[in-house]
């Protein structure tokens, strides 16, 4: 249960920073959410693993670093965070907002392969062995999400996490229809980069 409850902790502050932090339309919106989700990796990767996204839990889990009993109630945990975040961000916003509007072939292009290279990263910073015990993981963690969402997020929303997809869409920043982008393009991207990484590193 512990674990459940960090991953819920984690996963709530990174939607909350993102749904405030576009709310303000500030510049550093970007660096806010690589951030949020850096700070929160450093506090709670000792306790669950920090994962904080569906994508990342079902990358590690493939890599076999995540028990099969916990990917459930990770998922579950992850998932009432970002709808949690949202309620909380819909109350606290002093004025509507318009859905944007994205191409689902463009999306989905960014959308695999930054949730490709955010579980890509999470693996080899925090599971390989070769980089067993460093200090560096959550910075590059939050890094690659910022990385994503000032190159991309123009293009698909930048959520890289099904969490998140699952967040703005409750806020009203992006339509329904993609949600399932979200889970579709961005599942998939962790699910590849696990096995990718399998092939590099073999079963270590």
């Amino acid at each position: 249960m512990k674990k459940y409850l960090v991953e819920f902790i984690g996963t709530f502050f990174l939607v909350f920073t993102v749904g405030m932090a576009v709310r303000s339309g500030s510049p550093l919106t970007p660096l806010a959410i690589g951030a949020a989700l850096m700070v929160m990796i450093f506090a709670g990767g000792h306790v669950s693993g920090a994962h904080f996204n569906p994508a990342v839990t079902l990358a590690v889990f493939l890599r076999g670093k995540c028990d099969k009993g916990d990917v459930i109630p990770y998922w579950i945990a992850q998932l009432a965070a970002g709808a949690v975040a949202a309620v909380l961000v819909n109350f606290l916003g002093d004025k509507p907002v318009t859905a944007a509007t994205h191409l689902p072939v463009p999306s989905l292009i960014v959308e695999f392969l930054f949730t490709f290279a955010l579980a890509w990263v999470v693996l080899n910073t925090a599971t390989a062995k070769g980089t067993s015990g460093n200090s560096f993981y959550g910075l590059a963690i939050g890094m690659t999400v910022m990385t994503g969402a000032v190159a991309v997020g123009g293009i698909s929303g930048g959520a890289f996490n099904p969490a998140v997809g699952l967040g703005v869409v409750l806020m009203g920043f992006e339509k329904l229809n993609q949600l399932w982008l979200y889970l579709g393009a961005d599942m998939a991207g962790g699910a590849v980069a696990a096995l990718t990484y399998r092939v590099v590193n073999g079963n270590e």
